[in-house]
C-alpha cells in the first residue's frame, strides 16, 4: 500500500491494534488497568507489520500509555520517527473484570454489558469501570491533540474496544454501533479525511494480510 495523500488533499491515519499478549490468548480481559507485555506471537506480529509498512513516510506515531502499544511499534524506533504517548488512547477500563480468568458469571456480566451498550446505554459500566461515553470524551481530547499537529500520514497504536470507539469518533458513527468495527491483534485500519471534511472515510478495514506468514 502506497501513501498517496498530501496535506493539501487528505489527511491519512493508520490505526493498528497492539500485538498479542498472553492474556489475549487466554481470553482474559485486560483493559486500561492491566499493563501486559507482548508474547512471542505479538512480537512477530509487530515485526511483520514493520516489514510491510516501514516504507510509509509516517510523520509521527501515537501510542497509549500501556506498554503493549509501545512494544508493537518498537521496530519503528530504527527509523527515528517521533513517538508520543497519549493516555487518551488507553483501553476502556473494565473495572472488576480486569485481569480475571473468565468463568460463567464473569462472561455473563461481560456480554450483558456489551448488549446494554449496543442498546444505547452508553453511560453504564461494570463495577469500577469506565463507560463508553467517558472513553470517547477523553478520545476527543486525544484526537484534538493529533489534529492540532496537522501531520499526515500518522500511525496510531491502541486497543480493541478503544479502537472501536475511536473509529466511531473519526467516522461520525453513533457510539452504540461500535461493534460494527471488527479487530484482531495488529489489524490495520486506514482512514482518510478530505480537505474541508470534518470526518474520515475508511479506506482499509481490519486488514491482516501482513500477518499471513506468521506461525503462532
Amino acid at each position: 500500500m502506497l501513501q498517496k495523500s498530501t496535506l493539501t488533499s487528505t489527511k491519512t491515519i493508520y490505526i493498528i491494534r497492539h500485538g498479542q499478549t498472553d492474556f489475549n490468548q487466554m481470553g482474559i480481559v485486560q483493559g486500561s488497568g492491566v499493563d501486559t507485555d507482548l508474547n512471542n506471537t505479538g512480537i512477530k506480529q509487530a515485526e511483520a507489520f514493520f516489514s510491510r509498512f516501514n516504507h510509509i513516510p509516517f510523520q509521527k506515531i501515537y501510542v497509549s500509555s500501556l506498554k503493549r502499544t509501545h512494544q508493537t511499534v518498537a521496530p519503528f524506533n530504527s527509523l527515528n520517527i517521533p513517538i508520543e504517548i497519549l493516555p487518551e488512547l488507553n483501553e476502556i477500563n473494565w473495572g472488576i473484570l480486569e485481569g480475571k480468568i473468565q468463568d460463567e458469571d464473569t462472561k455473563k456480566l461481560f456480554f450483558n454489558q456489551l448488549k446494554r451498550w449496543r442498546e444505547g446505554f452508553l453511560n453504564e459500566a461494570v463495577e469500577g469501570g469506565e463507560t463508553p461515553t467517558e472513553m470517547q470524551d477523553r478520545q476527543k481530547v486525544g484526537l484534538n491533540k493529533i489534529e492540532a499537529e496537522n501531520l499526515s500520514p500518522v500511525l496510531i497504536c491502541m486497543h480493541g474496544r478503544a479502537m472501536r470507539g475511536f473509529l466511531c469518533l473519526l467516522t461520525n458513527t453513533p457510539l452504540q454501533e461500535m461493534d460494527i468495527f471488527p479487530h484482531n491483534n495488529v489489524c490495520l485500519y486506514v482512514l482518510e479525511k478530505p480537505v474541508g471534511s470534518y470526518h474520515y472515510n475508511i479506506i482499509t478495514q481490519n486488514s491482516q494480510e501482513h500477518l499471513d506468514t506468521i506461525i503462532p
